[in-house]
């Protein structure tokens, strides 16, 4: 610009200014608009889409995570000379049978009802001789159902005197019989009726104010704060020992799931009511879906603890995981974990892979970053349902997934460092920045055939809680959210190892009082639900636990 007067390139470079100014505003908006699009898109997909992420559910049609790696195929042109027809075999379709009526008289009691003729009515109608019994035959088969029914328990002991004493020192030497420890002290409760109150709230999530109302239905007038005082005091007393020793044999395993969710307590010193507090949950090594009994992988028994705390300090998975030898600990990214001693963390690709769905949009073509993403998680997935399927012992299966899934989780990674450029701030940015901060953790499936490749497992078993609580929706006191923890820690673990939880509770405040009354220091191993003696007593029927899982 040179030869132009001053004024002029003065304007000139104004107007320059200007005009980057306006691109750059341009650019926030344009920015904007797309983030408040993609708002938009994540509200219509938690008010319209399928809650599940399953395949089947977030795949387009035609184009399945198996077609990633043989693109090239798929795209090669048709052979132009004319080749014989392929025979494709179209696999007959199979439904599930129904069940008959002889397997479900295998997994329950069955009560026989025989139906005579009076004997005055036995009279031959040919020769009118009285005729005699040959035998029976089924007519029917009929579901019948006890329901719950209330009554008082009139406890009596009986005394003995010795009447030689008392002839020779005038004095009656006089001896009372045991009674069994009762289950609340000076309470009115019995040992089923604390066991079917707790199984209401913590199995069938009925709250303590609709349990009040039941109780009405049997003739008994019982608040729900006295209802809550049977929960406390039974669990604090009875079953927190238990807890304890449970907790003991957890901090033994090699793998350790971990995780929280909140809970509302309304009476929480120095905490308004509104505040959130957390509950935690702890579990050992995730067995097999399809094993109903036995230890996990590592050898450990089957548990499930959970552990209330006021907040989501990293402190309390610290203070809780007290650990004196290297373990595996499988959470999602909370980075309070870090400083648990001992652990080796390990990252949860179902977290990453629901990410990734998150910012895909509807019907996405192929060639979607997020979808690509998606379908590099959904084939580490697949490749762990067939080592499941093919029933491999920790060591083939770190042997397989070496073999067959490192060089998927490679591609994976190689994608994201080198060819994806997500909008900063954007769903597909915050699903990218998840998987490179992970990454350690997420690799390390490959480093243990112990692992599984999500923490899907400990979220299962904090999902009972999770639905209680839109039943009850708060904890009133920290007692009783205590209480709670103690209480959904005892019913997860027996239903983990396969016991009804009603006979469990109801075994434990029939036996564990004259125990503890003894001696509080007692040994409890007899009493954990693993424990053979306790599973034979209360373990559900085979045949209808496999019912249920079909």
């Amino acid at each position: 610009m040179s030869g132009l007067p001053p004024e002029v390139v003065a304007f000139i470079e104004a107007q320059d200014q200007k005009i980057a100014a306006l691109e750059e505003r341009n650019r926030l908006l344009r920015l904007q608009v797309e983030q408040q699009a993609e708002q938009i898109r994540a509200l219509q997909k938690v008010i319209y889409a399928p809650k599940s992420e399953k395949a089947k559910y977030i795949c387009p049609e035609g184009f399945t995570q198996d077609t990633l790696f043989d693109e090239a195929e798929v795209c090669v042109a048709a052979d132009p000379e004319p080749t014989e027809p392929k025979i494709i075999s179209i696999p007959a379709h199979t439904r599930k049978p129904k069940r008959t009526k002889d397997e479900l008289a295998k997994t329950l009691p069955v009560v026989e009802v025989l139906h005579t003729t009076p004997e005055s009515e036995r009279s031959c109608n040919i020769c009118a001789n009285q005729m005699q019994p040959i035998g029976k035959e089924l007519v029917r088969q009929e579901l019948s159902i006890i329901p719950a029914q209330a009554f008082v328990t009139h406890t009596y002991r009986e005394n003995y005197a010795c009447h030689t004493c008392e002839a020779e020192t005038d004095e009656a030497n006089i001896v009372k019989a045991k009674t069994p420890e009762a289950v609340v002290k000076r309470g009115l409760a019995a040992p089923s009726a604390v066991a079917y109150t707790m199984y209401q709230k913590y199995v069938n999530a009925m709250p303590l104010y609709r349990q009040e109302k039941d109780w009405l239905n049997f003739g008994v007038k019982i608040s729900r704060a006295t209802l809550a005082n049977w929960i406390i005091y039974t669990a604090n007393r009875w079953l927190a020992p238990l807890w304890s020793a449970m907790k003991d044999i957890l901090l033994l395993s090699q793998l350790i799931y971990a995780d929280e969710t909140v809970v509302q307590v309304l009476s929480e010193p120095g905490k308004t009511p509104q505040s959130k507090s957390r509950m935690w949950v702890y579990a050992t090594g995730n067995p097999p879906p399809d094993v109903l009994e036995g230890a996990n992988a590592d050898g450990t028994p089957r548990i499930i603890l959970y552990d209330y705390q006021p907040d989501r300090a990293g402190e309390n998975a610290r203070r809780f995981l007290t650990v004196d030898h290297p373990f595996y600990l499988h959470t999602d990214g909370y980075e309070g974990y870090n400083g648990v001693a001992n652990a080796v963390r390990v990252g949860c690709w179902a977290h990453a892979r629901r990410k990734w769905n998150e910012a895909m949009p509807k019907s996405p073509p192929k060639d979607n970053p997020a979808y690509i993403g998606l379908r590099y998680c959904q084939k580490l997935f697949e490749l762990e349902r067939k080592y499941a399927e093919s029933g491999m012992s920790p060591d083939e299966r770190l042997a397989a997934r070496r073999e067959h899934s490192k060089p998927v989780a490679e591609a994976y990674y190689a994608w994201l460092e080198n060819d994806l450029r997500p909008l900063a701030g954007s769903k597909l940015a915050i699903a990218a920045t998840y998987a490179k901060n992970q990454k350690a953790e997420l690799m390390m499936f490959l480093e243990t055939g112990l692992v599984e490749l999500s923490t899907n497992y400990v979220e299962n078993a904090i999902r009972p809680f999770a639905v209680g609580r839109k039943n009850w929706l708060f904890a009133d006191s920290v007692a009783g959210a205590t209480a709670s923890a103690v209480i959904y820690s005892i019913i997860e673990t027996a239903k983990a190892n396969a016991l009804n939880p009603y006979e469990y509770l109801l075994l434990l405040f029939t036996e564990l009082p004259q125990v503890l009354a003894a001696n509080p220091l007692a040994d409890l191993a007899p009493f954990f639900p693993w424990t053979p003696g306790i599973s034979d007593r209360c373990r559900i029927l085979k045949s209808a636990l496999h019912s249920s899982l079909a």
